[in-house]
């Protein structure tokens, strides 16, 4: 199932928060890990509210609980590799593993 769109290089995508606890701490510094080896801005979308996804604090003032649609927007040169990113990291409950299919390093150059 595929859940990233693009349009004039905004990159969009989605995922369901499926750990029981919600975007506490340790989720979000897992995105925040993420997010910060892209080059692209990347935010989170929920409830109309969109933060920097590279930002802690942002990320935990959206207090998104277990079921939220929570959108993802970014724009550059490794935006697609970057929801794409996250997208996995949320399907896996933000365990980070050193596979393949899951790393964020990628993003780095």
């Amino acid at each position: 199932m595929k859940n990233i769109s693009s349009t004039k290089g905004l990159v969009k995508g989605k995922f369901e928060v499926n750990n029981l606890r919600g975007l506490h701490t340790a989720p979000s510094t897992e995105i925040v890990k993420c997010a910060s080896s892209f080059k692209s801005q990347i935010h989170l979308i929920y409830q109309k509210q969109a933060v920097d996804a590279k930002s802690l604090f942002g990320i935990l003032m959206l207090t998104a609980e277990h079921g939220a649609h929570i959108g993802i927007e970014a724009l550059g040169e490794d935006a697609e590799e970057a929801v794409q990113s996250i997208i996995n990291l949320a399907n896996h409950q933000f365990l980070h593993e050193p596979s393949e299919t899951l790393s964020c390093a990628s993003g780095k150059s």
